[in-house]
């Protein structure tokens, strides 16, 4: 297959005993929604399908090929992480840690390139960072912070993006920015995995939605037949209504 596919895949997930192997079919061109509540095991599964965290039992390929057996360079040039949160110990500007994303591949010692420069000052013109440039990321807000970490992913240019929490601490104008940006990719060939906690972003933007459950229960398939009012209802424990948008859906919660 060609593709992110996991095979019979149960993530680690502490004080879980058990949990529904996943057998997922990742490819390019989809955009993948992951939802559940808090400490369901959204960012776990996350960082398993990037190689960060061994699974529990099961295997992930891509490409066909296993992907434990995949050397870390060769990982990192095909997958791309956007964390919920950074944390970065060594002083750096914007324009310098943009450039990380093209360290898989560089030799050792490799200085970047007129080439890899410019992807840099690409992705961030793309995320409205290129009068951040010169400024220390220590000094930058949430939101400026998160979009640097979506530019230096995009300057990586991966085949395929997991992003944890994409939107995280960003306004209304830049989370639609954003999701645009992640549908752009997939409309370029690229998969996209990501997890969200705003059920309306993933009605407007994902074509197929995972539902992860605290014990351990998921389901998946399109996102039209994923999104249906009963099924996050329960997914949240929360009453929803639902409305249709611009022929899209709309959940709101009710008390």
């Amino acid at each position: 297959m060609t593709g992110l596919e996991t095979r019979g895949l149960v993530i680690d997930v502490p004080g879980r005993s058990a949990g529904r192997p996943l057998d997922l079919g990742i490819t390019p061109g989809q955009r993948w929604g992951v939802l559940g509540p808090n400490g369901a095991g959204k960012t776990t599964l996350l960082h398993t399908l990037a190689g960060l965290r061994p699974p529990r039992a099961g295997e992930i390929h891509l490409d066909g090929r296993p992907l434990a057996r995949l050397r870390r360079r060769e990982l990192a040039r095909r997958l791309g992480v956007v964390f919920q949160e950074r944390h970065d110990d060594f002083p750096a500007t914007v324009r310098e840690t943009a450039l990380i994303g093209r360290h898989p591949f560089l030799a050792p010692w490799q200085q970047e390139g007129p080439e890899d420069l410019a992807r840099a000052e690409a992705a961030l013109a793309r995320l409205e960072l290129s009068h951040l440039a010169a400024r220390e990321l220590a000094t930058l807000s949430g939101g400026e912070r998160q979009r640097v970490s979506l530019a230096t992913v995009l300057t990586q240019s991966p085949r395929f993006w997991l992003a944890d929490e994409p939107t995280n601490h960003l306004d209304l104008h830049h989370q639609v920015a954003v999701m645009d940006l992640l549908a752009e990719q997939a409309s370029q060939g690229r998969g996209l995995v990501m997890c969200l906690h705003d059920l309306n972003l993933a009605a407007r933007w994902c074509s197929h939605v995972l539902l992860l459950y605290p014990d351990g229960e998921a389901c998946w398939g399109p996102a039209e037949a994923m999104l249906a009012p009963a099924a996050l209802e329960r997914l949240y424990d929360q009453p929803l209504t639902c409305v249709e948008v611009d022929g899209a859906p709309v959940f709101v919660p009710r008390r």
